[in-house]
């Protein structure tokens, strides 16, 4: 992890299944003592047991916390992240996490829509508690594909009349229709995070809602490795060693697994800390960090990659 970003060595002190490919994480100091706290919509960046960095909603309260508790899916096609916690981070396991970070802070309202697709309640759960606690007026709608893999199902169950749970069954015949909720835009906040087809589709329908009054989270990273993409080699210029990187890895797994030295932290291409020098090569930038000017000398190494013939880095 970068060294300015605040970590700490915490325990896996708990681990509950919660649907047969989603299970809870309760990570704690050895000692059990105080973390730093945080607001609903906060996540934490794990160092996996794989090494990959992956970011994960807190769904706890944070208001004094002595753990931090993270609910993760297993994702069928994970490169090192989910899989490795499924796999190797059993109670007792010590991993490296940061410090709480929030960029989907609950703003003040007088009323919110919660939206929640699948995983992406693990946020969405945390604001409904917090709300349901102030006595703040809400509405959640709670999409998954059937009840036995919907996760804080009777947790969601017991706020009552203010959620509303739909299971689609996986038939689109049966899709939740959201569009009373956009129809006439009123003082609502709206909150959003699921699938990436169900954001597109919040998007549009809020499209003509006043600027700044609807928030998504993004939890699903970008695509990293695309079906067309090919391996390519990378030169590290100060040691002039020489590194192939596969079609299905990053820049930055690939130096990983070589046993090089790596810094890193969102590797969704979002936070700009493994952004190195780009001596020689023509590069598929893929992150939303680099401005136009910078993307002929620089490169960001967790998402990006060649697009055509090889690399030669500054590092």
């Amino acid at each position: 992890m970068p060294d300015d970003n605040q970590t700490r060595a915490l325990v896996v002190s708990q681990r509950r299944a919660l649907t047969d490919s989603i299970t809870e994480f309760t990570l704690q100091l050895a000692d059990g003592g105080p973390l730093p706290g945080f607001t609903p919509g906060a996540h934490v960046t794990v160092q996996t047991p794989s090494k990959a960095m992956r970011r994960y909603s807190l769904v706890n309260d944070g208001a004094a916390p002595n753990q931090y508790v993270l609910a993760i899916k297993r994702e069928p096609k994970s490169r090192g992240g989910s899989q490795s916690m499924f796999d190797s981070a059993p109670e007792g396991v010590t991993l490296q996490v940061s410090d709480p970070e929030n960029s989907f802070k609950l703003v003040p309202a007088p009323k919110y829509l919660l939206i929640a697709g699948g995983i992406g309640i693990t946020p969405i759960q945390a604001m409904a508690h917090h709300l349901a606690a102030q006595g703040t007026p809400f509405q959640l709608v709670y999409c998954t594909m059937a009840a036995p893999e919907t996760a804080y199902l009777e947790e969601m169950r017991a706020l009552g009349s203010a959620v509303t749970i739909h299971h689609d069954n996986a038939d689109p015949e049966q899709l939740y229709d959201f569009w009373d909720h956009f129809e006439k835009p009123d003082a609502s906040h709206v909150y959003c995070c699921g699938p990436a087809p169900m954001m597109e589709e919040i998007k549009a329908l809020a499209g003509f809602w006043p600027e700044g009054r609807v928030h998504f989270e993004e939890f699903k990273p970008v695509e990293i490795v695309r079906a067309d993409d090919v391996a390519f080699t990378v030169t590290l210029a100060r040691s002039g060693k020489k590194i192939d990187v596969p079609a299905d890895r990053s820049i930055l797994e690939a130096m990983r697994d070589a046993g090089e030295k790596t810094v890193s932290s969102c590797e969704s291409g979002v936070c700009g800390t493994c952004k190195c020098g780009l001596i020689e090569g023509d590069v598929d930038h893929r992150d939303s960090v680099l401005l136009d000017e910078e993307r002929g000398t620089m490169i960001m190494t967790c998402v990006s990659r060649a697009s055509s013939g090889d690399l030669v880095l500054d590092l």
